[in-house]
């Protein structure tokens, strides 16, 4: 097996098992109402390589959201959420493309395209993925205020995990 493929494999694993386990029972509101969770699973669709099909990109974000939803309870929820996130993976990638374009064996790292670069796509996903999430939770546009204030929340919290995660492991690939 390619070196390549275990270190994703091992990150689908680890990112499930600490969203499912660790990162379910952060979250904080007050009198029964949930202004933010800390979603860190959505990092393995941001980490995919340039050159992952698409169709891939997508099973293994249902996949991973799947595995999400059975320690949440909730029935295609995450998935739902993650499967539109992989969708859009390409099109925010093509948006985002430097002048001289990818390099297709490269990973969309800090590492490999920069610190900026890399944040600010990272950003780009990750609103996506939480504005989907909510707003598939919800429904319904009549909680459309609950659905960008629970995500703006969620974003900030969601996004520093996420870049202690990058500078602690700093993943190459």
């Amino acid at each position: 097996m390619n070196s390549a493929v275990g270190i994703h494999i091992f990150r689908f694993v680890a990112l499930l098992l600490l969203q499912g386990l660790i990162l379910k029972r952060i979250s904080a509101g007050w009198m029964g109402y949930v202004y933010f969770d800390v979603l860190l699973y959505p990092l393995f669709i941001i980490l995919l390589p340039l050159r992952t099909p698409r169709s891939l990109v997508m099973i293994s974000a249902f996949l991973l959201g799947l595995g999400v939803d059975l320690f949440y309870g909730t029935i295609g929820l995450h998935a739902a959420a993650s499967v539109f996130t992989a969708y859009l993976r390409a099109f925010v990638l093509s948006q985002l493309e430097p002048r001289e374009g990818y390099n297709v064996d490269f990973s969309p790292t800090k590492a490999q395209l920069g610190a900026p670069w890399f944040f600010r796509y990272a950003s780009i996903m990750l609103g996506i993925h939480l504005f989907a999430y909510f707003s598939i939770d919800a429904f319904s546009p009549v909680f459309f205020a609950d659905i960008v204030v629970k995500t703006l929340y969620s974003f900030l919290f969601s996004m520093f995990f996420i870049i202690i995660m990058v500078l602690i492991f700093n993943p190459r690939q």
